[in-house]
């Protein structure tokens, strides 16, 4: 059960969160908990779509995205964003369900892919310390420089909603996927 209100409706949301929460309903056809427990603060809610807006229109692809979503979710043991990545990595991006199992162990069968979510992995292992080495194999899997910023930037956002959800105890409201540890 969540620790905070959680609104049921968008017209239980503060006014200020409404629009985004009609916007994230457009985009989705629904407003999953995240988004309406996220919108107590119109602010954070608002900050998190425009990152989330911005990097879905940068050189990473959904999947890759995707990916790095499943593997910093795995690794920060959130169940709510494991089961939401899940499902949008299968019904969004279409990865396999190798692919997301690969991703959630940390690495991808695409090689290009792989240093992309390895990278990830050790930017939240690390809490941002990573080597010049970590870097380098980025950056010769094919990554510019563009691009490391990006996954940088894709795990801050998901180590956002992990947080979320970790410390508000959001209500899982897709299917249920257990953490690798457990």
């Amino acid at each position: 059960m969540s620790r905070i209100n959680t609104p049921t409706t968008i017209s239980d949301a503060p006014e200020a969160a409404k629009a985004s929460l009609e916007a994230v309903n457009g985009a989705l056809g629904a407003v999953p908990n995240l988004f309406r427990i996220t919108a107590n603060s119109p602010q954070t809610l608002e900050g998190y779509l425009s990152l989330n807006g911005a990097l879905g229109k940068g050189s990473l692809s959904i999947q890759t995205r995707e990916r790095i979503a499943l593997a910093v979710a795995e690794v920060n043991g959130c169940e709510y964003c494991l089961a939401a990545h899940n499902y949008l990595g299968t019904n969004l991006a279409n990865l396999s369900e190798v692919e997301i199992e690969a991703a959630r162990r940390g690495t991808s069968n695409d090689s290009k892919a792989a240093a992309a979510v390895e990278l990830a992995v050790k930017i939240t292992r690390g809490r941002g310390s990573v080597t010049d080495a970590d870097v380098q194999a980025a950056k010769q899997a094919g990554y510019s420089d563009a691009e490391i910023v990006e996954i940088v930037g894709n795990v801050a956002l998901n180590t956002l909603t992990n947080y979320i959800n970790e410390v508000l105890g959001t209500d899982i409201d897709f299917p249920q996927v257990e953490t690798l540890a457990a």
